[in-house]
């Protein structure tokens, strides 16, 4: 059986280009159809159970879908997005202007880097493993963040830390991750 990845619908900090990490912001209009439409196309899937990211965002989402499948919604905190420390609320040209040459730094060393004041892929990857290893995963549907959603692919799939730095997860698609590691979207019933 499967395990389902979806990640919170567009917030108003998504569009405004800034990182929330811990913070949070609200769904705007088309978060709320990503996260409907999302839950249409789980509607002939075979999902057991419902695991949310405690930020507001992702349970928002996870209440959407799981009202549309009848299904409660459990928070874990461990399933939040990466504490981004300092950079938390800004802009990439705010970060540029108090800490030059640091996103480039970043992206040398996507996964351990640390956010000033927050935590590394690394660090979050332990939170991870601990979360996967003490819920059962098949049949689960999980919605978290972007970054989150990385570590979640990178240890059901198997994928290496390099390839699941590269991947993305946009707000409008759910991930079928089947038992032998292959990544499917979940294609749209409507």
């Amino acid at each position: 059986m499967p395990t389902y990845l979806a990640r919170h619908g567009q917030t108003e900090w998504n569009l405004a280009g800034r990182r929330q990490g811990r913070l949070d912001s609200p769904l705007t209009a088309l978060g709320i159809q990503q996260a409907q439409r999302n839950a249409e196309s789980l509607r002939h899937e075979h999902v057991e159970s419902i695991y949310s990211s405690p930020l507001g965002r992702a349970q928002r989402t996870a209440r959407i879908i799981g009202d549309a499948l009848g299904l409660a919604v459990q928070v874990l905190p461990d399933l939040a997005e990466l504490d981004h420390g300092a950079w938390s609320g800004l802009t990439s040209v705010e970060i540029d202007a108090r800490w030059p040459d640091e996103r480039a730094a970043r992206a040398r060393s996507k996964y351990t880097y640390r956010f000033p004041g927050g935590e590394s892929y690394a660090d979050a990857d332990a939170r991870i493993a601990k979360v996967l290893a003490n819920i059962e995963v098949r049949g689960a549907l999980i919605v978290s963040h972007e970054m989150v959603g990385r570590l979640l692919v990178r240890r059901l799939a198997g994928l290496g830390v390099d390839a699941a730095m590269r991947r993305d997860h946009p707000s409008d698609v759910v991930f079928r991750v089947l038992e032998d590691g292959r990544i499917e979207c979940v294609e749209s019933a409507g």
